[in-house]
């Protein structure tokens, strides 16, 4: 029997809607949520709970971005058989988001077990948010924020992509967090480095929700507070997914990183105290 109750569940799915787009670590904010519940965060049916929730917030973003995904789509299944389309951005973009995602999956299937040992401490989470705050203040600051999306190239997709790795190992570091700031260092404007992040990020958290929903569906979650969490997940995210475009496209990155210290210093201190373990 799952230990999320409904009302539960309606504040999980939205936590996680907000959070697995936005720069801020979706993971430290849902094991933050779950211990004030006084929900067991390592219980098996709870970890389902979350891996199912996520796939709320991944199917947001392909709706949002969906007349973009059939478009680079179409672009690159024309390439195939058309040589003449393969010098279109769209069929080399597709390619690029492709080999960019290798490394996250070789990484994380051979450092699965260490994943989910020791670099799962909320401690080690609590660590990541301060010191990927102080990345993307730096990243921030560094760019020259001139390049946009069309002037992306298969290096900058490199470089994003597997700058993915760092939440994968140091979860509180936040996917989002790390791809953004790379592609900040990279001189990407604020907006052409969010669209990179979220294109770059719909194929590894498909595949990791894919993989993981096998496992979350037969972990013992009850079904009503799973569909209604996924449910708030998705139409939270996709509002998120809205906001956050509009908003980097007029301020800086900084509210964030000021967000993400509070948080990791809120974390250390509910962990001081015995609140979380």
């Amino acid at each position: 029997m799952s230990a999320i109750s409904i009302g539960q569940a309606v504040i999980l799915g939205a936590v996680e809607g907000v959070t697995e787009f936005l720069p801020v670590s979706s993971t430290g904010h849902l094991k933050i949520a779950e211990g004030l519940m006084g929900i067991p965060v390592d219980e098996k049916s709870v970890v389902g709970f979350s891996a199912v929730i996520q796939v709320g917030a991944i199917a947001a973003a392909l709706v949002y971005f969906f007349k973009d995904i059939v478009r680079i789509m179409g672009a690159w299944f024309r390439g195939l058989g058309n040589r003449e389309e393969r010098y279109h951005h769209d069929y080399k973009f597709a390619w690029w988001v492709i080999y960019a995602t290798i490394p996250i999956v070789v990484v994380g299937l051979a450092a699965k077990p260490l994943i989910e040992g020791p670099l799962a401490s909320l401690w080690v989470v609590a660590g990541s948010l301060i010191v990927g705050s102080g990345v993307m203040w730096a990243a921030d600051q560094m760019g020259r924020h001139k390049r946009g999306e069309d002037d992306t190239s298969l290096k900058d997709a490199m470089w994003v992509g597997c700058s993915q790795i760092l939440a994968l190992l140091f979860p509180g570091f936040s996917r989002s967090g790390a791809t953004m700031s790379t592609a900040l260092i990279l001189d990407l404007e604020r907006v052409a480095a969010t669209r990179l992040s979220f294109f770059l990020g719909i194929p590894a958290l498909t595949g990791a929700g894919i993989y993981e929903l096998k496992d979350a569906i037969g972990s013992g979650a009850s079904a009503v507070p799973l569909v209604i969490g996924t449910v708030v997940s998705f139409a939270v995210a996709y509002a998120s997914i809205a906001w956050l475009l509009k908003f980097v496209a007029k301020h800086s990155f900084n509210s964030f990183v000021i967000y993400r210290i509070l948080v990791g210093a809120l974390l250390f201190g509910l962990l001081g105290m015995g609140v979380l373990g």
